[in-house]
């Protein structure tokens, strides 16, 4: 070990052995301390060491005002019944100036890396620990109906899912027109992949979907008479579209599909539904096992709610999450009106947890479970 200037230097397998062992939001409390600590967080060979050894703690990704904020909600040191919000990440605007924020309307998260789509019609993909950051150029402009994902192939390629929807309308009947592409990080290209005349499509509502293992998922319905909702499952592996089972897909009663999500620490996809004769009732189920090639899936019961005149709201997509160890929900507050009551936390005793913010006049618009690494975005040779 070397010293010069009263200042121990390590040799650098030793801290890429250290700092691997270092939860990511801590590591980027370092990128602003030197130009030499913001070179070693970005350097691909920490980022494999990193994923591999520190610990995954699942934190909260709330979008305010087009703005990212990071929250960490526990539930066991929660005073006066309010948590505040711990940090913002920021993500500036190449367009423009170094100063200038960019606004970002929607996020898909995978891994660590958040696919943001920006109020200007533009598609990003970000590290917010590592700083890294890639913008996307579109094949085409962004159309009405166009939704995106984030995942990996099962030899861990990161893939970009671009959906384009578009309803054509005759005098008595209308069609669906779908095609998809993928964006490719290795050769830094789109490519179609497939195109058709559907018999399905995702509601606008519902274009926020979710990441699990490899596959992303969205509530999608279909285009008969019955207007049947379903989980709609694309595998990155395979870029096939599946229909995934659903626990009441062979006995009654018919449930009706309200909002999608992940737990919190194991990310298993979660659902909340309602039967149709019990307005007022929440049942929320966990996927213990899917088969991404034939959709065939298996559920346990987590939670019933009861929520007759409760203050909280389940936004259709994907806007909750699932606490399984202190068996709660945590979702975003009211739907429409100025309020600084972001967060509830909700058990089977309807309690709610209220996360306030520090500018009364914004309101939450996303929840996101998100995992802080150090994952590097692909680059093309």
């Amino acid at each position: 070990m070397k010293k010069s200037r009263n200042i121990l230097h390590l040799p650098e397998d030793l801290v890429v052995e250290i700092l691997s062992r270092v939860p990511a939001v801590s590591l980027a409390r370092l990128r602003s301390t030197s130009k030499a600590w913001n070179v070693l967080i970005k350097d691909g060979r920490l980022a494999t060491e990193h994923y591999g050894n520190a610990p995954k703690h699942s934190l909260i990704i709330m979008l305010i005002a087009f703005r990212v904020y990071l929250v960490s909600v526990d539930l066991h040191q929660v005073y006066n019944n309010k948590v505040k919000v711990a940090s913002q990440f920021s993500l500036k605007d190449p367009l423009y100036d170094s100063f200038k924020e960019v606004d970002i309307c929607n996020i898909f998260h995978c891994d660590g890396l958040l696919l943001c789509t920006t109020v200007d019609n533009r598609l990003v993909v970000w590290n917010p620990c590592s700083g890294e950051v890639k913008w996307i150029q579109p094949r085409r402009s962004n159309e009405r109906f166009t939704i995106f994902a984030l995942s990996k192939s099962s030899s861990n390629k990161y893939k970009i899912l671009r959906i384009n929807q578009t309803l054509e309308y005759g005098v008595t009947s209308w069609k669906i027109l779908l095609d998809w592409e993928i964006y490719d990080f290795t050769i830094n290209s789109w490519r179609v992949v497939g195109k058709l005349t559907n018999s399905w499509f995702i509601p606008n509502m519902n274009e926020r979907g979710t990441s699990v293992n490899g596959n992303a998922y969205w509530l999608a319905n279909s285009k008969d008479l019955t207007n049947m909702d379903f989980l709609l499952g694309f595998d990155f592996s395979s870029e096939r579209f599946t229909s995934v089972s659903l626990p009441w897909d062979d006995h009654l009663p018919y449930y009706h599909l309200i909002a999608l999500s992940v737990t919190r620490e194991d990310q298993k996809l979660c659902i909340i539904a309602s039967q149709v004769m019990q307005s007022s009732s929440r049942d929320v189920w966990i996927a213990t096992k899917i088969e991404s090639s034939t959709g065939a899936a298996s559920w346990a019961k987590f939670l019933s709610l009861r929520l007759v005149n409760k203050p909280f709201y389940f936004a259709s997509g994907m806007n909750f999450l699932v606490e399984e160890e202190d068996k709660v929900l945590v979702c975003r507050g009211k739907m429409d009106g100025v309020s600084t009551c972001f967060l509830h936390v909700v058990g089977e005793d309807n309690k709610c947890i209220q996360v306030d913010h520090h500018d009364p006049e914004s309101t939450c618009s996303l929840v996101v479970s998100y995992v802080p690494t150090l994952v590097q975005i692909q680059q093309g040779s």
